[in-house]
């Protein structure tokens, strides 16, 4: 039988464990559910801030996306850029974790030098980025001196320029957060498989794709599912570097919601599309994630 001291202590324990998810629950109550709830009623109604109240109007919000060619524009640009993005950084992360795979402490500094594009705000990335690709920015004066271009690029001023400097910055960030998750995955990986790789005459190639590829699967998943989510519902450093433009080029779907709601005033539908912004990223996220499951049983 437990001391009275010892039963004191483990229910006190217990309590403040109980008082800590409680806590967490109603924090997470009051800051997730409770504005998705919100913000899918207003989906149905036109409400407006200029206005005193607003009406229900059940699926017109819904409807009308349907025909809204600005909404499809943002939607098909984020998607793609998604896409890229996500297969460039964890490719990126992938080899630099690889590369730092190392136990030197130069490798050790290098390792807090990969991750900080992921720990620094978005708006400051996306000034400084901002400030290297104008015009007369880093990039077009190291160019020039190097004779690789005889006058300055509009890397932000042309739509398909604009997108493709978008599309490197968001690698950029992301690749940190992949490295540290690639990094981890192949600091788990024991090195006898790859000893026994090398006796069995494997090559550094073959061991790469029969013994790395396969033993950072789980990895792959957690890294490509949320480099997904980030993207999708990218704002920050878009909002920055390009302010959507030039021609909406590179306008993502979340700045078309902040737009029809604090431009337009629109909130009723913002809040529609940020719904299928939501559901969107959901089936996305969960698709990608079984699939990738699926690769992890298989090899």
């Amino acid at each position: 039988m437990k001391p009275l001291s010892h039963w004191f202590r483990d229910t006190t324990q217990d309590i403040g464990l109980r008082l800590i998810a409680a806590l967490g629950l109603l924090l997470y109550l009051v800051f997730i559910v409770l504005p998705v709830v919100m913000s899918l009623r207003s989906s149905f109604t036109d409400e407006n801030p200029l206005k005193a109240g607003s009406n229900w109007i059940g699926l017109s919000n819904y409807s009308e996306m349907l025909h809204d060619s600005q909404l499809r524009s943002s939607l098909l640009f984020t998607l793609a850029l998604a896409a890229g993005v996500t297969v460039v950084a964890n490719v990126i992360g992938l080899a630099f974790a690889m590369l730092l795979d190392r136990t030197e402490l130069s490798y050790r500094v290098l390792r807090t030098i990969a991750f900080l594009p992921q720990v620094i705000s978005g708006v400051i990335v996306g000034f400084v980025w901002k400030s290297v690709l104008t015009q007369d920015g880093l990039l077009n004066n190291l160019l020039m001196k190097m004779h690789l271009i005889g006058q300055p690029v509009d890397w932000l001023g042309k739509p398909h320029l604009a997108q493709l400097s978008v599309g490197i910055v968001a690698a950029w960030v992301l690749s940190g957060f992949a490295t540290v998750v690639y990094l981890a995955a192949l600091q788990s990986i024991p090195r006898e498989l790859y000893d026994a790789g090398s006796i069995d005459g494997a090559s550094t190639l073959q061991q790469f794709r029969a013994i790395t590829l396969r033993m950072v699967a789980p990895a792959t998943t957690v890294s490509v599912t949320i480099s997904l989510i980030t993207v999708l519902k990218l704002y920050d450093i878009i909002q920055v570097l390009t302010s959507g433009g030039p021609a909406y080029a590179t306008q993502s779907t979340a700045q078309y919601i902040v737009q029809v709601a604090f431009t337009s005033n629109r909130f009723g539908y913002a809040s529609a599309i940020a719904m299928f912004l939501l559901a969107l990223s959901a089936v996305i996220s969960l698709s990608v994630t079984s699939i990738l499951r699926r690769r992890e049983v298989e090899l």
